[in-house]
């Protein structure tokens, strides 16, 4: 229940107008492996909530029957316990799609969970990596290619800067599309925020981290100028529940 009916005082006045980057927990070196294990179990459940594999599933289908695919190779950047990347390899599973899931992240806490979960779940077509996606080879072998490379939740953790050259290092090894899930900076979606990760997981680290988010979080526009500086024409941008946006490159 919010302890009052009146919105802001529930929630403190924020400016939202600019991003407000802040070191977030999970993003801390030294973290205690129990701690973080709790918060991506946390994150997996905010994840589900929000229906997050459900619009990549229908924006990769879109893409499939559009470039006339017969397979697809995915990577994931920055997949933390990859639960993104294990729901898309068993739904290509269900639907007799050749789904091959690749997982990167630089936390090998979270590439150690995620290789858990995949297995657990007896999912063989999703594999996990450590890699820093921003200064090491996004291929695990030489020549690797992949159809289309995704990330989600990852943007809103960079500056500027960053957050150009990883789309850019995206798009030159996507042979078909980028697609990037994220935040959107909103007062509702920041109360949204403060509330569902308190109900949906016990752990501390999310209750601070989600908030956090989405204060360092783009704006739509902003997302398009990144995208625009990175080189990506003609980007499609759609919002969805609970205040994210959707951001889908297709190589020409």
């Amino acid at each position: 229940m919010i302890p009052s009916n009146n919105y802001d005082t529930f929630m403190p006045r924020l400016n939202l107008k600019s991003r407000r980057r802040q070191p977030e927990l999970m993003d801390q070196p030294g973290l205690d492996m129990g701690k973080h294990r709790s918060a991506l179990a946390g994150l997996q459940r905010v994840n589900s909530m929000s229906r997050t594999g459900r619009v990549f599933w229908r924006e990769l289908q879109r893409l499939v029957h559009q470039r006339q695919l017969a397979k697809l190779r995915l990577l994931d950047l920055a997949c933390g316990g990859g639960d993104l990347a294990i729901w898309l390899a068993r739904q290509g599973q269900r639907s007799g799609l050749d789904v091959t899931v690749c997982g990167y992240d630089i936390s090998p806490t979270a590439v150690a969970y995620a290789k858990e979960k995949s297995l657990a779940a007896g999912v063989g077509n999703a594999q996990f990596y450590e890699c820093d996606a921003l200064n090491e080879s996004l291929e695990q072998q030489p020549g690797e290619a992949f159809d289309i490379v995704f990330s989600t939740l990852f943007l809103h953790h960079l500056e500027e800067p960053q957050a150009t050259l990883l789309l850019q290092r995206m798009a030159a090894k996507a042979r078909h599309a980028v697609i990037v899930d994220d935040l959107r900076r909103t007062r509702f979606g920041y109360g949204l925020a403060w509330i569902g990760c308190r109900l949906l997981t016990r752990s501390p680290i999310v209750h601070v981290d989600g908030p956090l988010s989405v204060q360092a979080a783009f704006t739509v526009d902003e997302a398009r100028s990144l995208a625009g500086k990175a080189g990506l024409q003609n980007v499609s941008i759609t919002t969805h529940w609970p205040q994210r946006f959707l951001l889908t490159w297709q190589r020409p």
